[in-house]
């Protein structure tokens, strides 16, 4: 019997490595899909480390062109059989301008990252999960999803448009099994980018741990049909509440 599949768009070090490793974990082949498979190592090493059985298995796509993420996908379904777990989780630039300093390029490449390209992926394994009557998407995301900003527009509106992309699949599609989830992170995740920027006011007691939100996405994937979450927001306990 062949084994359950995680597909994974955007796995890098942080909470991609944690993703692909609570997945691997949990006996699923892993279909990582990214630019280049130098920014999968962490999370392929990571794979293995829990689960040498794993077949974990790198695809290149570009999530600005939807056209390759869905190729990606589709090539993962040929090689290792139907995509039981989809995770979105490319992001736009996190880039900083007044709304009016936006540029129609700027707005167009985050449009494509956080909308066109989910699609993207979603519409590649959709078909499929809803013929089957089973299968999780989750869409990685951010409390930018649910107000605008005065200093980061480019990513709210990406944001924004995630979710409503998300919202829009499971209503539609809940009625064929699939679980569609929007995961909004109210935090700043403790990934090396982070603990850079934090510097000297590092304190992991104020940042997100990627493997125990990895654990909430794998405890969401479990959740029965008669009671699942559509939308999940995930915060340290320290965390001031934003939304």
């Amino acid at each position: 019997m062949p084994q359950a599949v995680c597909a994974i768009v955007g796995a890098g070090e942080g909470l991609g490595r944690a993703l692909a490793a609570k997945f691997a974990s949990r006996g699923f082949d892993l279909a990582l899909v990214s630019r280049s498979e130098a920014s999968n190592a962490a999370a392929i090493r990571a794979a293995k480390a829990v689960n040498g059985a794993s077949d974990v298995r790198f695809y290149c796509a570009d999530a600005t062109k939807a056209e390759t993420i869905e190729a990606a996908l589709s090539a993962a379904r040929h090689d290792m059989g139907e995509i039981d777990i989809l995770i979105y989780n490319a992001r736009g630039d996190f880039t900083a301008c007044k709304p009016l300093e936006m540029s129609y390029d700027a707005l167009e490449d985050v449009f494509r990252v956080e909308v066109v390209g989910a699609f993207a992926a979603a519409k590649a394994v959709l078909p499929t999960m809803i013929r089957r009557s089973r299968g999780s998407v989750f869409f990685s995301s951010a409390t930018a999803a649910y107000r605008g900003s005065s200093a980061y527009p480019l990513y709210a509106i990406g944001k924004f448009g995630l979710r409503a992309l998300s919202q829009s699949l499971a209503k539609a599609h809940a009625k064929d099994g699939v679980h569609v989830v929007h995961v909004r992170l109210d935090c700043d995740l403790d990934v090396p980018v982070m603990r850079e920027l934090h510097g000297d006011r590092y304190d992991p007691e104020k940042l997100a741990s990627p493997d125990e939100v990895a654990e909430s996405y794998w405890l969401t994937h479990l959740q029965p049909r008669s009671a699942r979450s559509k939308e999940i927001e995930l915060r340290p306990h320290t965390e001031v509440w934003t939304c």
